[in-house]
């Protein structure tokens, strides 16, 4: 008894499908003597699972918090993203004094939303902003240093501007580089041909239509050209709904790996599918990605896989932007069609010495792991 009554509660709050993996895996690493609960403020919070208890209201908002697409605040106001807020809100009033140390992975939103229900010393890891564009505004500097005890920030820049009005600001590297998801599928095992790409269409209401311009590219390439082929399939994502947009035919599992979701093949072209969970495996073994992922994207860029995106007509061109900024080279943009898209990917793959320059930019861009062991000392200290 006196054992229990001395083992520290965490709360852990995320506000997206890549910010959930993150906080999932440091969960994973946390000691077995801290109990730990998530808050997924938006979804399912499908990346908790086996890792911890979930808390808290769901909400489902039109936009899955995707920001990057133009309108999404104003679609999910007017579908009803305002009856969303309450529910939150009172959770989280609800949850005062109750844990012994709370973690916000994301953005503002979570941090806003602890700050106005009366939370304070919180740890707030910012794997939103990049550094390379827009820094803290006064209104995010004001909530933050009064609401958060410590903050670890993805540049040196944006952990400065911080420190200058005394937050506990850190820069110990881009944890999103510790946090690659790897699971139970063999993608070695599959490759066959002299390249492999694999696909990241993303988690959102956008994936089905993405996914289908990425299939129109792959089949644009000389058969000389074409690759092994990956699709790292987000939870909540149908995978009927994929193969009805692109015209390919799901076949059966052939092995007993808990991640294999089995092929999309329409007899010429093969699409090897994974739960988004054993990304890792599929990036280990690919020489670029077609990307229309967001934390994904980021993660395969600093693990050397040049990336091709198109920019969609909804895009939000200011956050766009921003990300090229940081990006840089290592990420190529081109327009929302089958033969620019393809045409770009098979320039990459025929071009061995660009391949890897543009892997070093983005690697040097991105930055390498480490912040992982910062933050769990800082957690459990």
């Amino acid at each position: 008894m006196a054992e229990a009554s001395v083992r520290r509660r965490f709360l852990f709050i995320s506000n997206g499908h890549g910010e959930d993996w993150i906080a999932a895996a440091i969960v994973a690493r946390l000691p077995k003597t801290i109990d730990v609960e998530a808050y997924p403020m938006i979804g399912s919070g499908n990346a908790y699972m086996g890792v911890c208890p979930l808390v808290g209201p769901r909400a489902t908002l039109a936009s899955e918090g995707w920001r990057n697409v133009k309108g999404s605040l104003r679609r999910d106001l007017t579908t009803g993203g305002l009856m969303t807020v309450p529910p939150a809100l009172n959770f989280l009033r609800k949850m005062r004094g109750k844990y012994d140390r709370i973690i916000v992975v994301g953005d503002m939103t979570g941090v806003l939303a602890a700050f106005a229900t009366g939370h304070r010393d919180l740890v707030y890891l910012d794997v939103y902003k990049t550094g390379a564009a827009r820094l803290y505004s006064g209104p995010e500097r004001f909530a933050i240093k009064r609401a958060c005890k410590t903050v670890f920030c993805r540049s040196d820049n944006l952990a400065r501007t911080l420190e200058h009005i005394g937050v506990d600001a850190r820069s110990a590297g881009n944890v999103m580089m510790d946090t690659i998801p790897h699971g139970d599928y063999d993608a070695r095992a599959r490759r066959h041909k002299a390249m492999g790409v694999t696909l990241l269409p993303g988690s959102r209401a956008l994936t089905a239509e993405s996914f289908a311009l990425q299939i129109d590219a792959l089949r644009t390439l000389p058969p000389d050209l074409r690759p092994d082929v990956f699709v790292a399939v987000a939870g909540g994502i149908n995978v009927e709904e994929l193969a009805k947009q692109t015209g390919l035919r799901r076949t059966a599992m052939l092995s007993a790996e808990s991640d294999d979701m089995g092929e999309l093949s329409d007899g010429d072209l093969t699409i090897h599918m994974a739960r988004g969970g054993a990304m890792g495996n599929l990036l280990a073994v690919s020489d670029v990605v077609l990307s229309q992922a967001g934390t994904a994207t980021i993660q395969a860029l600093g693990s050397g896989k040049p990336a091709i995106t198109f920019v969609n007509p909804r895009d939000r061109r200011s956050r766009f932007d921003d990300e090229q900024m940081l990006f840089g080279e290592a990420r190529t943009v081109v327009p929302p069609e089958g033969k620019a898209i393809g045409s770009a990917l098979r320039k990459l793959l025929a071009d061995d010495e660009e391949r890897r320059r543009l892997a070093n930019i983005g690697r040097q861009r991105i930055g390498g792991p480490g912040a992982m062991l910062a933050i769990l000392d800082a957690l459990v200290a």
